[in-house]
């Protein structure tokens, strides 16, 4: 049984071939076309699904894409993807491409989370919620073995529990939800108006022949204000650096504790580029919230950083055709 996972995004989208194990046997990459015309940004997609699956027949096929989206339906808006943002009928189309199977598709941030619920650091776990800490902050949420929809397909999206209601403007409309503060660019912008100025030196004079001052030059030239650069930072030792990761951890360890205390979770999984700034965020994240997770079944709970890196998208794609009704029931 060969299975076609997707996941769409706005800087690449990658396409797999699994077994009916959900193991990967064949993918590919592309970046995803700077396009605002909906069917070129459609087109560059076929054209990696068709080199990926060849003469393959497929027995079902899973997308993972960002939101917003009419679900199950499929109807796709991703904020990241100017062709598209209009709606896009991608399951639609993927039905006529590839009829008389299951086309069906999720949030990506859900996709990780059923990736890590069923192939990574959540398996065996009845109760958990998986999330992602990038470009944006969300999450999917496991009760009693099975994914948790809600009435929209949105339930689990923890990037919008509110942590500061006198923080700062979120996206979605509101202040201070934990994506307004915790997400990536969010975090950056925050550590430049504190006074960070991006790269700082990690390892002394990149050329012996250079001073320190020019060294340091030389790197900030080359770095930019992400999230990626502010972990590094923070692990350089810039101060502002390491206030602006203490800054994501405590917003994190207060979004979960209220989670953890609403749905009585076991385990929380975290991945994304920022999960990966490893002690810097999570020591932050776990003070926090031992301090607000004070009931019996809520000090408990487990935070561990998701185990599945770069495939746990196209993973969490296939689970939605060969999980079951444990990850899919609309």
């Amino acid at each position: 049984m060969a299975v076609l996972a997707i996941d769409i995004g706005g800087t690449k989208c990658a396409v797999a071939l699994t077994d009916a194990s959900g193991k990967i046997v064949t993918s590919e990459v592309a970046p995803t076309p700077p396009d605002d015309d909906a069917e070129t940004q459609w087109r560059a997609l076929l054209s990696l699904i068709d080199s990926t699956v060849g003469a393959e027949q497929v027995e079902g096929v899973g997308v993972g894409c960002g939101g917003p989206m009419t679900w199950p339906d499929g109807v796709v808006a991703p904020l990241n993807m100017p062709g598209w943002r209009d709606g896009f009928p991608v399951v639609a189309r993927l039905r006529e491409r590839f009829p008389g199977v299951p086309v069906r598709i999720h949030n990506d941030a859900i996709a990780l989370a059923v990736a890590e619920h069923w192939k990574g650091a959540g398996q065996g776990v009845s109760n958990m919620i998986g999330m992602v800490v990038s470009t944006g902050v969300g999450g999917g949420l496991i009760l009693d073995g099975r994914l948790i929809n809600g009435g929209t397909g949105n339930a689990g999206h923890i990037g919008h529990i509110v942590v500061d209601p006198n923080g700062p403007p979120c996206g979605c409309g509101g202040h201070g939800c934990l994506e307004a503060v915790a997400r990536g660019p969010a975090l950056a912008a925050w550590a430049v108006d504190q006074g960070w100025v991006p790269g700082t030196p990690a390892a002394g004079p990149i050329d012996p022949e250079l001073t320190e001052r020019e060294s340091a030059a030389l790197y900030r030239e080359n770095a930019t204000a992400t999230g990626r650069q502010l972990a590094v930072d923070a692990a350089a030792g810039d101060q502002i650096a390491v206030a602006a990761m203490n800054r994501a951890g405590w917003a994190l360890g207060l979004a979960i504790a209220s989670a953890t205390h609403l749905c009585d979770v076991d385990l929380v999984t975290i991945g994304g580029g920022l999960s990966q700034a490893g002690p810097l965020l999570f020591e932050p994240l776990e003070e926090t919230l031992r301090a607000h997770a004070r009931m019996g079944f809520s000090s408990r709970v487990r935070v561990v950083p998701a185990a599945l890196g770069q495939e746990a998208g196209l993973i969490g794609a296939a689970g939605l055709i060969l999980g079951g009704d444990r990850y899919w029931s609309p």
